[in-house]
């Protein structure tokens, strides 16, 4: 049991009396485990990680309201990208951000929000975190979706990207090729070994798909400025929708840089977690569509916040992540709340990479597109007894 100060803002609905939760690996499938080791350094990908990529390593947050309900958050870590720990996000939860939480109605997220800015600087992640968990207890008190609270879901289906690693060309070609036979028409192939050998790419799935299909490419930072604008200048006449991070994560300027050379839209991943770090970028010139997951830019308040602004600057969005069943529910409402706002298909492979995604029914991801899921909330709910399958330590429980 830790004390809190009840909120001083209005209240709407049952507060929030108890927070759980539970740090969980969930490993990847077969095929991808055997994908990665075939592949560039065994991540599918040029970034210059040491270890082995095996699985996914996510933190559920359950909120419980005084009336019963229960609203389900969760954040993905890879500390690569992420730089915060599952045990990280718990302790900062469990220790300081739980207090600005417990005694708030979750229909005051606004107020939610601020007060755990202004008294616990950065990590956007857990921050994310309790957001997402908020929403959906929203939705379980009312009874109704929480795209209902982002303005209301404007289509039933989104449509899907998918990615291809880096890997020998001919099984990118293949892999390329199988997806788009499952109905999928954007793809994000990862790039960075060469500029010579990105080029071969590109043109080999350019040639292999042809026009119908819209690629983006990601490059993990693999490159410095100089050697980036060459890179994509050198994959352009394949028309590329997008490129993801071709520099380092904190070289802001050397993004500008590229951004200013090229005429392909930049998108930073590794290197945007915060509503600053967005505005910053846009400002700079530094890239041309915004990246949004679910716990980064610190959950649906700020993804919504900086979506409105991307749109205001004349630049589109994409909605990406490797999430489990919670994380993804979020982001397909998300997406469909805003759909007109992205310009850009959304990108979620947790459901192809992870062995198990954690909720009780499964989401319809058939024919290249995610079925909005229907119900209160994020309109899934966690499979208890997998949690308890892929749990890594104990469930941690705040109370107030």
């Amino acid at each position: 049991m830790i004390s809190t100060t009840k909120s001083s803002g209005d209240s709407q609905g049952p507060r929030i009396v108890r927070i759980e939760i539970t740090p969980v690996h969930v490993p990847f499938r077969e095929f991808v485990r055997q994908t990665m080791e075939e592949s560039a350094g065994g991540l599918g990908m040029a970034i210059p990680a040491e270890e082995k990529w095996q699985g996914g390593d996510f933190v559920i947050c359950r909120l419980f309201a005084e009336d019963g309900s229960v609203g389900l958050g969760e954040a993905f870590v890879w500390l690569p990208e992420t730089g915060i720990s599952p045990g990280q996000i718990i302790d900062v939860t469990e220790h300081a951000l739980s207090r600005y939480v417990l005694g708030e109605s979750p229909f005051n997220i606004k107020h939610i929000n601020y007060r755990m800015d202004v008294n616990v600087a950065r990590n956007e992640v857990p921050k994310g975190m309790i957001d997402i968990a908020c929403y959906d207890l929203m939705g379980k008190i009312s009874g109704r979706s929480a795209s209902d609270f982002m303005g209301g879901a404007a289509v039933s289906e989104v449509p899907l990207a998918a990615m291809v690693p880096l890997m020998d060309l001919d099984k990118m070609v293949a892999f390329a090729e199988g997806f788009c036979r499952d109905g999928i028409r954007t793809l994000r192939v990862k790039l960075g070994r060469s500029v010579p050998e990105d080029v071969r790419i590109m043109e080999s799935i350019r040639g292999a798909l042809g026009d119908a299909v819209r690629l983006r490419v990601d490059y993990n930072q693999a490159y410095t400025p100089d050697q980036a604008v060459h890179a994509i200048k050198g994959i352009e006449p394949f028309g590329i929708d997008l490129a993801e991070q071709p520099v380092r994560a904190t070289d802001f300027l050397g993004m500008s840089y590229v951004q200013k050379r090229v005429n392909t839209p930049l998108m930073s991943h590794e290197g945007c977690f915060s509503l600053t770090d967005i505005v910053t970028l846009i400002e700079l010139g530094a890239i041309g569509v915004v990246g949004i997951n679910a716990e980064r830019p610190g959950g649906v308040t700020n993804a919504l916040w900086a979506i409105d602004y991307a749109e205001e600057h004349g630049l589109g969005c994409v909605i990406h992540n490797q999430s489990l069943g919670i994380g993804s529910a979020m982001q397909i409402q998300l997406a469909a709340a805003k759909h007109s706002s992205l310009g850009h298909d959304t990108d979620l492979f947790g459901h192809v990479m992870m062995e198990d995604d954690l909720i009780t029914d499964e989401i319809d991801y058939r024919g290249g597109k995610a079925t909005v899921p229907s119900g209160p909330g994020w309109g899934v709910a966690l499979d208890e007894e997998a949690l308890d399958r892929y749990a890594t330590g104990k469930t941690v429980i705040v109370e107030g």
